[in-house]
């Protein structure tokens, strides 16, 4: 386990608790965005304001963290490779258990559960797995994006009528070219 900057901007001193239950304080802050907030083709830009609005309760076993995150996203349609800039609003909540009953006799050995360090907890990966659950599997410019046309290209929404001829299917090419030297020499 690494050890938490506390001036880290997702680091949170909850010393002011005092480790009794039923104590609580209300956080907002903005925060920069940490890299790769996101999924390949949407994502807060690293570095953007994180805007964070917290409730730190201090339980029996750490602290519980509610919260809500709002930020800007911006990427591409799946569809059609248009820029996407919309706003994300995310909840999330998540128990910090003090880091000397983690390491008592009877806790119970859980990888997932998520402790605090010398009273610090870190907020990235609760933000990063809130944000990341939140966006859509596959961004749309639109609810019905056409997308593009798959032989060249041309955005559909720009250009609805647009259309080609009918492909030729292979096996018939050579009728086709029969075909075509009869109509440019009319002998008959």
């Amino acid at each position: 386990m690494n050890d938490l900057d506390p001036r880290a901007p997702l680091v949170l001193d909850t010393r002011e608790l005092g480790r009794r239950p039923g104590s609580q304080r209300e956080v907002t802050l903005t925060v920069p965005a940490p890299a790769d907030l996101g999924i390949e083709v949407l994502a807060v830009p690293e570095g953007a304001p994180v805007d964070l609005d917290l409730r730190l309760e201090a339980v029996m076993e750490g602290v519980l963290v509610t919260g809500t995150a709002r930020a800007g996203l911006e990427g591409e349609c799946a569809r059609c490779l248009e820029p996407i800039r919309e706003d994300i609003e995310v909840t999330f909540q998540e128990l910090f258990v003090y880091d000397d009953i983690r390491d008592s006799a009877e806790a119970e050995e859980d990888d997932e559960v998520s402790t605090l360090q010398d009273d610090l907890v870190d907020l990235e990966p609760l933000l990063r797995d809130a944000v990341v659950l939140a966006l859509p599997f596959q961004p749309l410019c639109e609810d019905d994006c056409p997308g593009l046309c798959v032989e060249c290209g041309v955005r559909l929404a720009d250009e609805p009528d647009h259309t080609h001829e009918a492909p030729i299917d292979p096996r018939w090419k050579a009728l086709t070219a029969l075909t075509e030297d009869a109509e440019q020499d009319p002998q008959d």
